[in-house]
Order: structure tokens, then C-alpha cells, then sequence
């Protein structure tokens, strides 16, 4: 029998999906940029993204060549970091809801692999929310009782 959330957990179950989220959008949205920033500088376009420098306040310059904030690598950084979060957040609401340990691992994937990490959230927040309602209204429905003769 597998085991389910405890209903004092609900609250915090709402709270660890809102993060999730949250964090699953953020995440989601580096990662395309990451990716967009990967074709730009490993294909033979071979341009950065450099903000404040002798070009502009913002400018694709030839890569290798930035000599003042390199956005390219801030991006790479930033999505990195957010990524921690991101797990973070999956592993927060994955122990919450009693998941088995491969949706940790394909909800995890969601913050490498382009567009997963939307459609995650979509399926993810609707499953949650379904079952949280599901469980709520299975408590508080009043038990019948069968009259015998």
C-alpha cells in the first residue's frame, strides 16, 4: 500500500506547489535563453551577448571578445544556480506528496530539458490540486450508514 499525504500537510503541500511553480516557470524560461544563447555562441555565428560595452548598452559581439559584462555567461550562471532551487523545490513537494523517487528524477528533468519544465508544471499543479480537493472532500463528506431490518 502505498502511502499517502496526511491531511495536516495540505497547507504545506499548497505552499510547496505554488514554489514549484514559481520556480519551475523561472527555470524554464532561463533554460531557453541558455539555450538561445548556446546557438549563438557554439555554431558558426560564434556571438556573445555583452551589456554596457564599446558597442552599446547591449550588443552581440563576436565571441571571445566582450570586454565589459558578459551576459552569455551570466545566463549560463544564473539558470545554474536556479536550478539548485528548482530541485529544491521538486524535492520539497515530491516528499510532501509521498511520490515514488522517478517522478523526483522526471521532474527534475524539467530544468535541463527545453519547454519539459512548462508542461510539468501544467500537469503537475493540476494533479495536486485534484488530489488535494479529492481528499478534502472525501473527509468532510458525511459517512452513510445502512439501516438494517
Amino acid at each position: 500500500m502505498a502511502l499517502e499525504p496526511k491531511m495536516k500537510d495540505f497547507p504545506r503541500i499548497r505552499g510547496a506547489l505554488k514554489f514549484y511553480q514559481v520556480a519551475s516557470v523561472i527555470t524554464g524560461t532561463l533554460l531557453l535563453l541558455l539555450c538561445a544563447e548556446m546557438l549563438l555562441k557554439y555554431t558558426p555565428i560564434a556571438l556573445e551577448l555583452e551589456l554596457g560595452g564599446p558597442h552599446g548598452f547591449l550588443a552581440l559581439v563576436p565571441a571571445g571578445t566582450t570586454v565589459a559584462v558578459n551576459l552569455s555567461l551570466g545566463i549560463l550562471i544564473v539558470h545554474g544556480w536556479f536550478y539548485v532551487v528548482y530541485l529544491f523545490s521538486d524535492f520539497r513537494l515530491w516528499s510532501l506528496m509521498r511520490w515514488p523517487f522517478l517522478r523526483f528524477i522526471v521532474i527534475a528533468l524539467g530544468g535541463v530539458i527545453p519547454f519539459l519544465s512548462f508542461f510539468l508544471e501544467a500537469r503537475i499543479a493540476r494533479e495536486v490540486k485534484a488530489y488535494l480537493a479529492r481528499r478534502e472532500a472525501e473527509a468532510t463528506a458525511p459517512e452513510t450508514v445502512e439501516a438494517s431490518h
